[in-house]
């Protein structure tokens, strides 16, 4: 598991046992199999592309196709940012891929539908970022420069 959003409050040990039973569950099915499930008093969403999976839980009454659609925004905004995102991006740059998350989605609610305000947002982030980072001089850290 690369990365974990949790919009409950559940404690470390349960965090770990549902992870344990979702990834036995979801990897057990065949590919072919219906990407929904029911799980506990859950409905599991999940998603492969290529070597990664995408799962999300979420609670009886919500939608399980717009899961599916955010599942697969998700993984656009990640190509987009990295150019054909793979199991290494996420795991070298899991900050960036929590910051996308975070950009589109917050406490579990959709932010922004938009694929070029989202990415917009996280260059943006990224130029404040560089400038942060970027050597300055005395002078023109005082601002005189």
């Amino acid at each position: 598991m690369r990365l974990q959003k949790w919009y409950l409050a559940t404690s470390d040990k349960d965090k770990k046992k549902t992870v344990r039973e979702l990834m036995q569950v979801v990897l057990a099915r065949k590919p072919k199999m219906c990407s929904f499930l029911e799980w506990r008093d859950l409905k599991v969403v999940y998603k492969r592309y290529a070597s990664l999976y995408f799962c999300c839980a979420i609670e009886g009454q919500d939608n399980e196709l717009i899961t599916l659609e955010l599942i697969h925004r998700y993984v656009e905004l990640l190509d987009k940012y990295f150019g054909s995102v793979c199991e290494l991006d996420i795991i070298f740059n899991f900050e960036k891929a929590y910051f996308i998350l975070d950009e589109f989605l917050m406490g579990g609610e959709v932010q922004d539908t938009s694929k070029k305000s989202v990415l917009k947002a996280i260059e943006q982030a990224d130029l404040l970022q560089e400038e942060d980072e970027s050597p300055r001089s005395v002078l023109e850290e005082m601002g005189l420069a």
